[in-house]
């Protein structure tokens, strides 16, 4: 049996999420990718569980479950089909020795006195398109300066690496002019390639050390428990996982078109994740929801599967998101249909790794196309129930923007 909650806690529900935790702001806020309200239901799940359990989530991301899993001296484990991400998860749940961080303080101070005892040759800059809309000229001399000095002092792959690049990508978006202030990123106004009013009183170099000061300093905070991140894909989850797990908490791309590699880019350009356009179009498509670059044009060509799970529901609003008054609809009717024939795909390998009496927590948001209505939470609850799970629930979690039909739900069951 499914059940809906009503929405009348949404409103104090919401307030409650976008609560500052002390801990955002050390690992969950290293890069400033995870809101808050999630770090926030994340340990509100958890709280309800006993502990001591295994936690998992196959859509890893920023590694924020198993972080907070760990902290609670839980055994956390992330599945990240994203290499930056799966890297950045990884550094996030690691341990870090006072040794570490001793070494990684000298290493800072190497660096700084480097950029002071002679001029060091810069890094070429990578090949993101129109890279002046990201940086003007000083802000991108400085940051290819700054990757050399980081690759000349820090050559090892390993912790002290991790934190120092973790130190770049901070100040990388730190001196970006790039908007994340609303659902998918955009460019402040004004030509780029220009010096702000500020720039020749910002001190970059004292910038950067400030940065890794505060990374240095979060990563003193060692979680009590076991956590790591794989990388892997969640349609295939029982491939690289062993043992059962007792507690998923997850939260899925949403079926919205936003494509996570752009967003993602800077990060992946700079540390070599990606070289061009065609790898970034690539990486989208093997992803669930992706839809850039050569993604697009291999969704017109996709033939729905006939072992998938198509309800009457989905197939309507297809159905309804297809018709021919509609620009575009064809392809975006097949690119929900891929979605949730990936999804189906993820559940029924969930039912395998999740031990008997366990429970699922899926964070997900509904959709809109031409006025289409996507019921994504009941879409979720049908898979769920079907995959074998019980108890199906559905319960609002906040409002997404101004449209008045958008909202996140977290949709729960139990094995």
């Amino acid at each position: 049996m499914i059940m809906l909650r009503t929405k009348e806690n949404v409103l104090r529900q919401n307030a409650e999420l976008t609560f500052k935790y002390n801990r955002y702001h050390g690992r969950h806020g290293w890069l400033r990718l995870t809101p808050a309200y999630s770090v926030k239901l994340v340990d509100q799940i958890l709280d309800t569980s006993p502990p001591g359990i295994a936690v998992l989530d196959p859509f890893s991301g920023t590694g924020t479950t198993p972080l907070s899993a760990a902290y609670r001296n839980d055994r956390g484990t992330g599945v990240e089909i994203n290499p930056f991400l799966a890297w950045l998860g990884k550094a996030k749940v690691a341990r870090y020795t006072p040794s570490v961080l001793t070494e990684a303080r000298c290493c800072l101070d190497e660096i700084c006195n480097l950029v002071s005892a002679r001029p060091i040759l810069p890094i070429a800059p990578p090949l993101i398109h129109d890279i002046q809309r990201w940086w003007n000229d000083s802000e991108l001399t400085f940051l290819c300066t700054l990757k050399s000095a980081i690759d000349d002092t820090v050559t090892e792959q390993g912790q002290i690496r991790d934190l120092f690049l973790v130190g770049f990508c901070r100040i990388l978006m730190r001196l970006s002019n790039a908007a994340f202030n609303h659902q998918s990123m955009s460019f402040r106004g004004g030509n780029s390639s220009q010096p702000s009013l500020f720039d020749h009183d910002m001190d970059f170099w004292g910038t950067f050390r400030k940065e890794m000061l505060f990374v240095l300093q979060s990563a003193s905070d060692n979680p009590t428990g076991e956590a790591n991140v794989l990388s892997g894909d969640a349609r295939d989850i029982s491939s690289c996982l062993s043992g059962k797990y007792d507690l998923l908490i997850t939260s899925p791309p949403y079926p919205n078109r936003m494509s996570y590699i752009r967003e993602l880019r800077p990060y992946m350009y700079w540390l070599g994740y990606l070289k061009n356009a065609r790898e970034a179009g690539e990486l989208d498509w093997s992803a669930i929801g992706g839809t850039w670059g050569v993604a697009t044009s291999r969704l017109a060509q996709w033939q729905r599967p006939d072992n998938g799970f198509w309800p009457t529901s989905l197939m309507r609003a297809l159905d309804d998101i297809a018709h021919e008054d509609n620009r575009s609809g064809l392809l975006l009717s097949n690119y929900i249909a891929k979605y949730f024939s990936d999804m189906w795909l993820h559940m029924q390998q969930v039912a395998k790794v999740i031990a008997d009496g366990g429970t699922v927590h899926y964070v997900v948001g509904n959709s809109v196309f031409y006025n289409v209505l996507v019921p994504v939470e009941r879409l979720y609850a049908d898979m769920l129930h079907a995959a074998g799970f019980e108890d199906v629930q559905i319960s609002p979690i906040r409002k997404r923007s101004s449209k008045k039909q958008l909202y996140e739900y977290d949709v729960s069951a139990k094995r």
